[in-house]
């Protein structure tokens, strides 16, 4: 038990060690914004680091480990009230978004959702993000924090020319705080608050819904740990009433940035600006599936020129998941072919609590991308053993009915 205690401490400081120091140099040191939950995060005990350029809860009072687990058994809460919530209003509202973004928005049935990204003129990733057709006649987009700047100045920019060219189209960036609820027992926790019958929100739907007594809530069953989950956008005025009324119920605990990155490496789940950025195309970063049929076919989003003939003929580089065992991985950790050549390079890495070894994902040169193949990772200028696999790590347990 000792052993086991001084083992999991190890694994925690190394990853909130790795977690927090890569932030720390992301991002100008200026004054850091707050989420509506900040002064609840505190009084909580949270752990506050800077995360995007805002003061983020990287822990509570369990540890890293603890409450990665209690995430995977019961149920746990996550700020995400950091990231940008945009509305796009106007009947030209699918034909702008899809000027910007590679999925078929068009297809999408009310309240359906879809992981997108936007893409640039040469191909690279310039954000992941979710876009949700609402049967409220717009578009709901929750894009990442760490992007929201650019992202909304892309989104302006290709407004005026809409605009410009008579097109009836609006942007509408939202105030609202944002909650992750996430776990095995989050559908018994949110049905006590709720009217409506949450077994028919299906993975990647959404719904307005009165939540516990808070009324204009957005409910998208979505998330970023591979778990059953929710994100609430809820008013600002009542997010601290909202995850009040879900603590009092015993599954429920919060979590931090630091449960939540290792969460999503388990499931395989890029984080932009590691896994995916503007130098990587969709295609080397194994997301084709996001690029729609039609869209492949008219060749008309932002990139197509360059992205479609990836899927054809690959490409030199393409993501991958690693296992290994030993010290852990972590970012920029050089891969190297079993002979000692450099071959590629470690976006992501951590200890998986789940699997107790090391679990890494990362770009190889394509004749080393195939599962099982045999390879090594530089760790303390020594070589490790690994093994390229198949992602996720650990199956996902998405409710699709």
């Amino acid at each position: 038990k000792l052993l086991e205690v001084t083992v999991n401490s190890a694994v925690t400081v190394f990853h909130l060690w790795t977690f927090t120091t890569s932030l720390m140099f992301s991002f100008p040191q200026t004054a850091l914004k707050k989420t509506p939950l900040f002064d609840f995060h505190r009084g909580q005990g949270g752990k506050m680091v800077e995360f995007a350029g805002w003061s983020m809860p990287v822990q509570y009072k369990d540890s890293h480990i603890a409450s990665h687990m209690h995430t995977r058994e019961h149920c746990s809460i996550f700020d995400v009230s950091h990231m940008l919530q945009t509305n796009i209003h106007g009947k030209d509202g699918v034909k702008f978004m899809e000027s910007l973004v590679v999925a078929d928005i068009a297809e999408l049935k009310d309240n359906q959702g879809t992981l997108t990204l936007f893409t640039n003129e040469k191909g690279g990733i310039i954000d992941d993000l979710i876009v949700t057709k609402t049967d409220q006649g717009y578009l709901y987009v929750v894009s990442n924090a760490g992007c929201a700047d650019k992202d909304s100045v892309h989104m302006k920019a290709r407004l005026a020319e809409f605009k410009y060219a008579g097109s009836d189209v609006d942007l509408e960036f939202l105030d609202c705080a944002l909650i992750a609820v996430q776990g095995p027992t989050m559908s018994q926790v949110l049905q006590a608050g709720l009217k409506e019958d949450l077994s028919k929100l299906t993975f990647m739907t959404s719904a307005l819904a009165t939540v516990f007594g808070v009324p204009d809530c957005r409910l998208t069953r979505c998330g970023y740990t591979g778990e059953d989950g929710v994100e609430i956008s809820v008013p600002e005025s009542r997010v601290v009433e909202l995850t009040e009324k879900l603590l009092t119920n015993s599954e429920v605990k919060l979590a931090g940035l630091g449960a939540r990155d290792s969460l999503r490496l388990e499931a395989g789940l890029c984080l932009y600006g590691n896994d995916i950025d503007e130098t990587t195309t969709p295609v080397e970063a194994t997301l084709v599936w996001t690029i729609g049929k039609r869209r492949r076919q008219a060749k008309d989003f932002p990139g197509a020129d360059i992205i479609i003939p990836q899927i054809k003929a690959k490409t030199a580089r393409k993501r991958v998941g690693l296992v290994s065992t030993g010290p852990p991985v972590r970012q920029h950790t050089p891969i190297l072919s079993p002979d000692g050549k450099v071959i590629g390079e470690v976006t992501s890495g951590c200890p998986s609590p789940c699997l107790k070894k090391n679990i890494a994902m990362g770009y190889v040169d394509a004749a080393f991308a195939k599962n099982g193949t045999a390879i090594q990772v530089e760790v303390r200028k020594k070589a490790v053993p690994a093994t390229v696999s198949k992602m996720p790590f650990v199956p996902t347990k998405y409710y699709t009915g």
